[in-house]
């Protein structure tokens, strides 16, 4: 991404970026498709968006005959860490147990996922004491 200056991708650019995680390069048309799939929206708010994802160094484009060719800059994993940290930050007062907490106690969370969550408790647990 251009400069040392993070760049937080908003909810509708990482809807961009996750059809291009699944495929690319694409083309506007190709997103613009993917997208109206999801719900309408018009071909020139896609080009405007994925125009302004590359000026912001989101997205990177090369030519492809009559159209330009987008892939994604950043890489899920990372985007996905930026963009729970802001969870975090924000909404949960830098803290993942309560995040967590407020997931758990707000679904109806199966046996099958306490059990999961219990088995990668301990894991964590074993991986702690390990370090110490």
């Amino acid at each position: 991404m251009k400069g040392n200056k993070e760049i937080h991708p908003s909810a509708a650019e990482t809807e961009v970026l996750q059809i291009l995680w699944e495929k690319e390069p694409q083309t506007v048309r190709e997103i613009h498709e993917a997208l109206s799939k999801k719900r309408p929206v018009g071909y020139t708010t896609t080009l405007k968006k994925m125009q302004r994802m590359f000026e912001k160094g989101l997205l990177k484009r090369v030519e492809g005959g009559k159209s330009h060719l987008y892939s994604a800059v950043a890489q899920p994993s990372e985007t996905r860490q930026k963009l729970f940290d802001r969870l975090v930050d924000t909404a949960f007062e830098g803290s993942a147990m309560k995040l967590v907490m407020h997931a758990l106690g707000g679904a109806d969370t199966s046996p099958e996922e306490i059990e999961q969550l219990i088995q990668w408790l301990e894991t964590q647990k074993t991986k702690n004491n390990r370090h110490e």
